[in-house]
């Protein structure tokens, strides 16, 4: 916990991310509990109902992008509350939504918010107050939002049981408003507080530039990272079934990841500054083929689908946060928000692409297909890391004196 003694004001900030966070992460969860019911009021089948949430990644990412500026100029603050009123309308449409054109406008509009708000934002925000120290606040922050689902999802289902899905909705819309809204006008900092030396404002970095090519490796990393851990969670059940489980022993194994993912962030996090994103992500990535490798090779044997979920899980759930915290061994609080959002754009559409092909190829040629496509991108990602490894700035600078 030394980030935390060292800028007391990082808990602050943190509590109005979790709590926002979670409302962001929780609400859009809507298709995963009240999907059938979506189905029936709107006349889609219920993949295209699904769809909304791919709608929603690649407006994400799209808007990403455009933003860079805007949280450069104006801080996270600024960005994120008008994100959240830019938000508040995708669920009202979605309320009146009668046929599928409505239905995805209102993923397009809430993609428009969430682009903002989600995940990017929030980085961008605990840089601006702990610079590249910030990975351990980012680490305690995945710690919270990673129990997004097992929060919302229940209350989507009561929600929805007492005032429809219309009126559940209108309450998201509400919670944005009266809740997100207010704590990041008065809970939130106002713009750079401390810089990496904890003293002045931030100033503009004289190190290097780092080289485009370096750039390029990150979002190679990243994306092919979020192509395998979007993807693979979203089809996990299917393949679980196709290696051979029966459902209810598949839906067993599957409900275990989101513990698994959840407690390695958690060991990451207890290991405070004592290694980066790169490290991180190495130690985690190694673990996913090697876990392919064995569901590949095991024929469905239910020891080695105990293992595959345990190796997969504590992989993913630690990559979730190398991820988020490699471009700070790169890029100081000036460069932090521009490469963010910029990654943001692949990584989004990674995201929306990777389940329904991940789903066509286990579909078409069963496990084998995802699982071998899956580890191809495991190991290129491992390989990139190494690389990327050798190119850190200590490093490099090392190496020129």
């Amino acid at each position: 916990m030394r980030f935390l003694k060292s800028d007391s004001r990082l808990l602050g900030v943190l509590l109005v991310l979790a709590i926002t966070q979670l409302i962001g992460w929780g609400t859009i969860g809507l298709p995963a509990v009240i999907g059938r019911d979506l189905a029936a009021d709107l006349g889609l089948s219920l993949p295209a109902v699904f769809a909304g949430s791919s709608v929603l990644y690649v407006t994400m990412g799209l808007c990403a992008p455009w933003l860079a500026k805007a949280f450069a100029r104006h801080g996270a603050r600024k960005v994120m509350m008008v994100g959240t009123v830019v938000a508040v309308p995708g669920y009202v449409v979605l309320y009146f939504a009668r046929e599928p054109i409505l239905y995805f406008l209102a993923w397009v509009i809430l993609g428009m918010g969430g682009s903002a708000t989600l995940s990017t934002g929030a980085y961008i925000m605990l840089n601006e107050v702990a610079g590249r120290q910030a990975k351990n606040a980012i680490g305690a922050l995945m710690l919270v939002t990673g129990l997004s689902s097992s929060i919302f999802w229940p209350t989507t289902s009561f929600l929805s049981g007492h005032f429809g899905w219309r009126g559940t909705c209108l309450v998201y819309a509400a919670m944005l408003i009266l809740v997100s809204l207010p704590l990041y006008a008065f809970g939130a900092p106002r713009r750079n507080i401390v810089t990496d030396g904890g003293g002045e404002a931030a100033k503009p970095s004289e190190a290097p530039a780092i080289p485009r090519s370096t750039f390029n490796l990150v979002v190679i990393a990243i994306t092919l990272n979020a192509f395998v851990n979007f993807g693979l969670g979203a089809v996990l059940i299917e393949l679980l079934r196709a290696e051979g489980l029966a459902p209810a022993q598949a839906l067993a194994f599957g409900s275990m990841l989101g513990v698994i993912q959840v407690s390695a962030r958690g060991l990451d996090f207890l290991g405070g500054g004592r290694w980066d994103g790169i490290t991180t992500g190495l130690v985690a990535g190694t673990a996913l083929p090697v876990a392919m490798l064995l569901l590949m090779v095991s024929e469905g044997a239910t020891w080695a689908v105990a293992v595959f979920i345990l190796l997969y899980g504590a992989g993913s759930g630690a990559m979730a946060v190398a991820r988020a915290t490699i471009p700070l061994v790169f890029y100081d609080q000036a460069e932090f928000a521009k490469a963010m959002s910029m990654i943001a754009l692949p990584l989004n559409l990674a995201s929306a692409i990777s389940p329904p092909l991940l789903a066509a190829l286990l579909t078409q040629f069963g496990s084998r297909g995802a699982l071998g496509l899956t580890l191809v991108f495991s190991c290129v990602t491992v390989l990139i890391l190494v690389l990327l490894g050798r190119r850190r700035p200590g490093v490099v600078a090392a190496g020129v004196v």
